[in-house]
């Protein structure tokens, strides 16, 4: 190993005194600093593969980024050290209990060959919510979105130059906590994994099958659906009926594998609706799909126009409850023009077939990459903006 730059930190905390009972002072846990940052970096390079080889997720690059954090002491000084496994008690509150939390990002090379991010800071905020919700210590937002950039300057060489293809950033958090009683884990580590990743177009389109389980991670659906030909579960939950009528239930429409649902309905004035389920608590607040909302609005006010679709054509975008049966209905009409999923991995992936009461719903959507024009265009600009090529808001970020 080549220990290019080190600090004098030593996980000691280096905050402001506070008064205790008998007059000693005691130090404020260390807040998380990237100017603590320890470079510890390979001395062999591990060989690029070729893109054309990539498996989602399958290759690692060469380094990663580690921090502890304990009570006592806070955050320790950050690491990028070789990728490598993590050493951990057997009593783990992450093994026992699972106090886990993750993100999904993206790093892209733009025509500059600048590294840049898609929106990150909505990843942090993310992130921080959900390390809240599970009672995972806090962290600095802005100074762990600084050491990922970092690290994607480290590994740059391993963001693929192909048209497509990104670099994928799994920022993550564990609770550490060696103890069997059932309590929040107050220590924890934090570490970032890199790995290059495939373009949108070797995602194949989804054939899903519904299922009434509740929690979208489940595998064992996702196993019965392979076993009757279909590539994804179509997430339902069971509510009650909206119309009020007493006893009556509906299975309204969550999400599709891991991603957020889109729909696309023609209106009765030839114009159409963008329908996807609100953020009710059952719903991954995901960056493109919120990315998609605001493009769509974007494209019907005219501030921009989405590539291949009609300037005239107006989007009216619907954050509401979709039911099975609504959806069957527009089905059986004519209206169901396209349906998608979004999400950090795919970006923008179509769902073809939907295996209900016995019967298949077909979508049919034509272009090279299997999506309706709605669904083309907002890819096409999503992507257009990751790399840099294409200006909007402030959405594209180089790493920096």
């Amino acid at each position: 190993m080549a220990i290019l730059t080190s600090t004098t930190a030593s996980g000691v905390a280096n905050g402001t005194s506070n008064g205790t009972s008998n007059g000693s002072a005691q130090l404020s846990p260390s807040e998380l600093d990237a100017k603590k940052l320890i470079l510890n970096l390979v001395d062999k390079p591990k060989p690029i593969p070729a893109p054309e080889s990539l498996v989602f997720g399958e290759i690692k690059t060469d380094h990663m980024l580690v921090v502890h954090f304990d009570p006592v002491n806070g955050w320790s000084a950050p690491e990028i050290k070789p990728y490598g496994p993590l050493s951990i008690d057997p009593a783990s509150s992450c093994l026992q209990y699972c106090p886990n939390v993750f993100e999904g990002m993206k790093a892209y090379i733009g025509p500059d060959g600048e590294a840049r991010l898609f929106r990150p800071e909505k990843n942090m905020q993310r992130l921080a919510r959900s390390a809240a919700r599970v009672a995972l210590p806090k962290f600095d937002q802005d100074a762990l979105l600084t050491l990922i950039k970092r690290l994607i300057l480290v590994d740059k060489r391993w963001i693929p130059t192909k048209p497509g293809y990104s670099l994928y950033i799994r920022p993550t958090i564990i609770g550490t906590r060696s103890n069997l009683g059932v309590r929040h884990s107050d220590t924890a580590t934090l570490f970032v994994i890199l790995s290059p990743a495939v373009p949108t177009s070797k995602m194949a389109s989804i054939q899903s099958r519904y299922s009434q389980y509740l929690i979208p991670f489940a595998l064992g659906p996702e196993i019965d659906a392979a076993s009757k030909g279909y590539d994804q579960i179509l997430w339902l939950l069971e509510t009650d009926c909206q119309s009020g009528e007493k006893g009556k239930k509906e299975l309204r429409i969550t999400e599709v594998g891991a991603m957020n649902v889109f729909v696309v309905v023609k209106r009765d004035d030839g114009h159409l609706d963008l329908i996807t389920p609100p953020l009710d608590g059952t719903i991954l607040p995901g960056v493109t799909r919120s990315s998609t909302l605001a493009l769509a609005e974007a494209h019907t006010s005219g501030d921009i126009t989405l590539p291949g679709v009609p300037s005239t054509l107006k989007l009216y975008t619907q954050e509401q409850p979709l039911t099975m049966s609504k959806l069957s209905t527009l089905y059986s009409e004519g209206k169901v023009v396209e349906f998608f999923g979004v999400g950090t991995a795919a970006i923008i992936a179509p769902v073809n077939k939907i295996g209900w009461n016995g019967q298949d719903l077909l979508v049919k959507q034509e272009s090279p990459d299997g999506l309706g024009v709605i669904g083309h265009g907002i890819l096409e600009m999503i992507t257009g903006i990751q790399t840099g090529k294409t200006k909007f808001e402030d959405w594209s970020v180089p790493c920096e």
